[in-house]
């Protein structure tokens, strides 16, 4: 059978297993909270969220009121739920119907809470990230006993988040947030010890166990891909996403003739060409254009041309058996023979982090979850022994 023209496969036994790798380096009653925002980071909300409360995680955030609804009426009713994003007052509303945890950091923030009927509040100083949060230290303390006060308002916790995290070589910034949150909090932790502090992304979480603090909010290394853009295997984390398409065509490019929107590529000798159905509408990116490869039989194949809308060119070499990988399966995240393509690879190809290159996968790509290539329903359960059908959920 014809293999779909685009699709990610995602492994929701590789989330468990990098969640149970990160949980394995927090202390006692140290909490991991899983980040499955933006649709899981591309992966899939729900069955990543699933997934990760499997592998040991008790806590989950979302940035918007919208991804918390999403989780409650998928029917994951516990852990907590942090929306960690700004809110309207429609979003607020919802987000506390959802019995999500929000985040605060004035005064207003908290009679809003108040306001909408009540309920649990973080508040956040910005300890340099230059976002949400009060950079005043003494009003993120002004917040915390508003919230303590109002009516219906339950203080549940303290945060912060770190600007420089993923970069070892930023002269010592981090540090420095990480100074000014622990001297902010800490007296506050003394005189209220079931608050729940946190602060730590994956990269800090990786990076420094000072920065644990009672909670780690990690997302990029839930979906195994390394927060410091580098491989992840030397972090011991598993890539959770295989990214695949199919060579619909083989075609003979004689030296002199082009490919692509704008002939960004001329043979310079005889070669075939295989052509695969995906593009930047399937969230593979123009800027591949000439500056990429693609894993078809086992073998790297550069990609070649211009990357249009719906279709990518590339080089299958001047072999003449070149026409019998027509139907072949071609990979570009994931790993075929020996050969493998990280999404740390790509985002380097494009100057940017690997966070983007799976978040960027349109709604047109199906997604198809397994365990170690055993199919999965979309809802993340087993299919039955004898089910055949393709298992797949659009983003």
């Amino acid at each position: 059978m014809t293999p779909p023209r685009a699709q990610a496969r995602v492994n929701l036994a590789a989330i468990e297993r990098n969640c149970a790798r990160l949980r394995s380096e927090l202390g006692e009653g140290v909490a991991l909270c899983a980040v499955v925002k933006a649709d899981g980071y591309g992966h899939g909300a729900v069955q990543s969220a699933r997934a990760a409360l499997t592998g040991g995680a008790s806590w989950l955030a979302v940035a918007c009121a919208q991804e918390a609804s999403e989780l409650r009426q998928a029917g994951i009713r516990e852990p907590h739920v942090l929306v960690m994003g700004a809110l309207n007052s429609r979003e607020l509303e919802e987000a506390l119907a959802a019995g999500a945890d929000v985040v605060v950091w004035n005064e207003s923030s908290v009679q809003a809470v108040a306001g909408a009927g009540g309920g649990r509040v973080h508040v956040k100083l910005d300890t340099g990230m230059g976002r949400l949060g009060t950079r005043d230290a003494e009003q993120a303390s002004r917040v915390l006993a508003a919230a303590r006060e109002a009516v219906g308002v339950e203080l549940v916790g303290a945060m912060t988040h770190f600007a420089t995290a993923d970069e070892l070589d930023d002269g010592g910034f981090f540090e420095e947030q990480l100074a000014t949150f622990a001297s902010w909090v800490g007296p506050i932790k003394a005189a209220q010890p079931d608050l729940l502090v946190h602060a730590a992304n994956s990269a800090a979480m990786l990076r420094d166990v000072g920065a644990h603090f009672d909670m780690v909010r990690c997302g990029i290394a839930v979906y195994g891909m390394d927060p410091f853009g580098e491989d992840p295997d030397a972090r011991e984390l598993e890539p959770a996403m295989e990214l695949s398409s199919y060579v619909a065509e083989v075609k003979r490019c004689r030296a002199g003739e082009s490919a692509g929107y704008g002939r960004r590529f001329v043979a310079e000798e005889d070669t075939w060409l295989g052509v695969l159905p995906i593009g930047y509408g399937d969230g593979w990116r123009r800027g591949l254009s000439n500056n990429a490869e693609v894993l078809i039989g086992g073998r790297r194949h550069e990609l070649v041309g211009t990357v249009s809308m719906d279709n990518i060119t590339v080089d299958l070499g001047a072999d003449p058996g070149a026409e019998l990988l027509r139907g072949r399966r071609a990979v570009l995240i994931g790993s075929q023979a020996d050969e493998r393509i990280t999404a740390e690879e790509v985002a380097g190809r494009l100057d940017t982090i690997n966070y983007e290159v799976s978040c960027a996968l349109t709604p047109r790509v199906p997604r198809a979850y397994h365990r170690d290539g055993a199919p999965l329903r979309p809802d993340g359960n087993r299919r039955g022994a004898d089910a055949r059908a393709v298992d797949v959920r659009t983003a």
